[in-house]
C-alpha cells in the first residue's frame, strides 16, 4: 500500500454464504468476529493503525500511518440475531455488505444460488428482519453496502436508510452487462440519496467473461468517466477488491495505484477530483452515518 500510495484500506471480514439456516448462521458470526479481531490486529502493525472514523482515518493520513478499517462482507453472519451487528461496529466494522452470492436471512441477493436451494427471489428484495436491520444500522452508525444486492433490495435499501447507501465494489452494467453491476436508475438513486459507487476491479464485471488479462486500465476508467457523466464526481470512487478477485493488467496489487491515478490524470481529472475518488466521498458518507448516530 505504501509503495502504492495509498492512506488506508478497507479490509472486510468475509463470509462465504451456506444453506441458511442457525447452524450455519452461527458459524457465519464466529467467522467474522475472529477475521473482525484477525483486522483489528493488523493495526498493531508498526506503521498501521486502527481506523473506524473517518476522522481516525484522516488522523492516520497526517500521521504517516496506514489505516486499517474493518468492515463486513455478508449480512449472513448476522443471521436472525441484529445484536450481532451491534458486536460488529464495537469491533470497528464501519459497513456491512448486505448480501454475497446467494439469499440470506435479510435480503435478496443479484446472484441465486440454486445449489443452496434458492429460487430468483426468496424475500421480494428485503425481508421483514432486513428492514429492521437497516433501522438498526443507522442507529450503529454502519454503513449499508449494496454490492451484490439484488435490484428490488438495493432500491428498498436506498428508499429505507436514513444514511447514503454505497456500492463499495461494483461496475456500470451500462458498459459491462452483468447482474453484480449498477444500471442507470440504480445509479441515479444512489445519487438521489447522496451515496457512492465504488468501482471495482474484477475483470468480469469491468468486462463481460472477461479474464484478468484481457482488463486494462483503460478499460476499468471508462467506468469511473461512465458513472462521473451519470451521477456527478461526488457520487463515484475507487474500490479494488483485491482479496476478492479484483485486480487486471497494470492494476494487479495496491503497489500498482499509481496506474490508475495517471490514466485519469491523462483523461483530464483535476487534483481535487482524484481526491474524491481516492477517498474523500467515502470519508463525507461515513461521517453522515456517524452523525447520524450520534443523534
Amino acid at each position: 500500500m505504501r509503495r502504492g500510495g495509498l492512506a488506508g484500506g478497507f479490509f472486510a471480514a468475509f463470509v462465504p454464504q451456506t444453506v441458511v439456516n442457525p447452524a450455519n448462521e452461527q458459524a457465519a458470526f464466529e467467522r467474522a468476529r475472529a477475521m473482525l479481531l484477525a483486522i483489528r490486529a493488523m493495526g498493531d502493525v508498526p506503521g498501521a493503525r486502527l481506523a473506524t472514523t473517518a476522522d481516525a482515518i484522516e488522523q492516520a493520513w497526517r500521521d504517516g500511518a496506514v489505516a486499517v478499517v474493518p468492515a463486513v462482507e455478508n449480512g449472513f453472519a448476522a443471521g436472525t440475531d441484529l445484536d450481532r451487528l451491534g458486536i460488529f461496529r464495537s469491533l470497528g466494522a464501519t459497513y456491512v455488505t448486505m448480501t454475497h452470492n446467494g439469499h440470506n436471512a435479510l435480503a435478496d441477493a443479484a446472484i441465486a444460488r440454486p445449489d443452496l436451494g434458492d429460487g430468483a427471489s426468496r424475500h421480494g428484495g428485503l425481508s421483514a428482519l432486513g428492514r429492521e436491520a437497516v433501522a438498526v444500522m443507522n442507529r450503529l452508525g454502519l454503513l449499508i453496502d449494496v454490492s451484490h444486492a439484488a435490484k428490488p433490495t438495493m432500491m428498498q435499501l436506498a428508499s429505507l436508510s436514513a444514511t447514503p447507501v454505497v456500492a463499495t465494489h461494483s461496475c456500470m452494467r451500462a458498459l459491462c452487462d452483468h447482474p453484480r453491476n449498477l444500471d442507470d436508475e440504480q445509479l441515479d438513486v444512489i445519487r438521489d440519496v447522496g451515496g457512492v459507487v465504488q468501482v471495482t476491479a474484477v475483470s468480469g464485471f469491468v468486462r463481460l467473461r472477461a479474464r484478468e488479462s484481457e482488463v486494462t486500465v483503460a478499460d476499468f476508467c471508462n467506468h469511473i468517466d461512465y458513472a462521473v457523466r451519470r451521477i456527478g464526481i461526488a457520487h463515484v470512487g475507487i474500490g479494488s477488491d483485491f482479496d476478492g478477485g479484483g485486480g487486471f493488467v497494470g492494476w494487479r496489487d495496491a503497489a500498482d495505484s499509481p496506474n490508475i491515478t495517471a490514466e485519469l490524470l491523462r483523461r483530464g481529472y483535476e487534483p481535487e477530483a482524484l481526491a474524491a475518488l481516492w477517498g474523500g466521498n467515502f470519508l463525507r458518507v461515513m461521517r453522515q452515518a456517524e452523525a447520524v448516530a450520534a443523534s
